[in-house]
């Protein structure tokens, strides 16, 4: 969150209604990961490195860079 500014910026990005539940996240669910990559251009492997330890994350072509 720190890196996008805010949880209300986040629940923005996310589509979601209320900050509040960005502020209840633990971790960001994973079914926001490619949406807040997207909006953030965050990497997902940054967003959530638990998920990807170990694991190369292999792009389309034009995919994360703002196209």
């Amino acid at each position: 969150m720190k890196r996008v500014g805010s949880a209300a910026k986040v629940a923005h990005a996310a589509g979601l209604r209320s900050h509040a539940t960005v502020l209840g996240w633990g971790r960001i669910p994973d079914k926001h990961l490619i949406t807040l990559e997207a909006a953030t251009g965050i990497p997902r492997e940054e967003l959530r490195p638990d998920l990807f330890d170990g694991v190369t994350v292999v792009r389309a072509e034009g995919e994360g860079d703002g196209d």
